[in-house]
């Protein structure tokens, strides 16, 4: 008797063992998989090395291919005067230190950068046109930058900066430039927050698409993307972009000009005689 209870309680305990299992694998594959979220991260890429301090910033130019900022500064220690950080937050000086005399400045508190700007300050900004062609060699498609645009963003300008983030506005946060259009100065931002992935949500939830940056980052991340050497102009570097002291070429323009003047003669001599030219002879015979 006890042997066929065991055996029944034995045959119970595996057809419930096995209803468990089905109903398990019923769920889990009509459930679908989990899609990991998309990277937002702020770019990898590391800043140049600079000690702590702050210095003035004579131009600043910001890249939207790779969103790197380079910036050239002064009063900087030997081979640090060039700056270039693709993970840059920006801040707005106060008035107060506008009117004790503050300029745009980038200041490196413990090895963190931030870039603290006048309202005025314009940032060169270079726009990457992009167009997908196809690779003849491999035949798979690929994003090419065909050319470059040159414009200028101005991140505090008056009070439409002002007025999107208030008191926020001179804490160092990550700043989207706006949607890009071409003969159009850029006036204030297109997303910002704490974190670059706060500023990149922002900035999509605003346009319905990832700024042109990260799309950007994210094709080179690929390998889809290509920039040929010989459809990127250099960016002018000698043109001061912000309130800085700028270097000039009227020196190397007036030299060039000096080389082309043709060249006469020297202080206080007089200019070369012409040997006077001679009649022709006249015909006939002398008497």
């Amino acid at each position: 008797m006890m042997r066929k209870l065991s055996a029944s309680l034995l045959a119970l305990t595996l057809v419930w063992s096995s209803v468990g299992c089905t109903s398990l694998v019923g769920y889990s594959t009509s459930q679908p998989a989990p899609q990991p979220p998309q990277e937002t991260t702020a770019p990898a890429a590391a800043a140049s090395s600079i000690t702590d301090g702050a210095y003035p910033v004579q131009q600043a130019t910001y890249d939207d291919s790779s969103g790197e900022y380079s910036l050239m500064l002064l009063n900087t220690a030997p081979g640090q005067s060039m700056f270039r950080s693709a993970n840059l937050p920006l801040a707005q000086l106060t008035n107060e230190e506008i009117s004790a005399g503050k300029s745009s400045e980038l200041r490196v508190e413990n090895g963190q950068p931030a870039l603290y700007l006048t309202p005025d300050f314009r940032i060169e900004y270079v726009h990457n046109v992009t167009a997908t062609q196809t690779d003849p060699q491999t035949g798979q498609e690929e994003v090419v930058i065909v050319r470059r645009e040159p414009s200028f963003w101005t991140p505090f300008a008056g009070a439409l900066a002002g007025q999107a983030i208030g008191s926020l506005l001179f804490r160092p946060q990550y700043y989207m430039p706006p949607v890009y259009r071409p003969g159009v100065a850029l006036v204030g931002h297109g997303g910002y927050g704490r974190s670059y992935s706060e500023a990149v949500s922002h900035y999509q939830s605003r346009h319905q698409a990832p700024p042109a940056e990260y799309r950007n980052r994210q094709y080179r991340a690929s390998g889809r993307l290509r920039s040929p050497g010989s459809t990127a102009p250099r960016v002018n570097t000698n043109r001061p972009s912000g309130n800085g002291v700028g270097n000039s070429n009227l020196r190397r323009n007036n030299r060039r000009n000096e080389r082309a003047r043709p060249s006469g003669g020297s202080f206080g001599s007089s200019p070369r005689r012409q040997a006077p030219r001679r009649s022709p002879a006249r015909s006939g015979r002398r008497r």
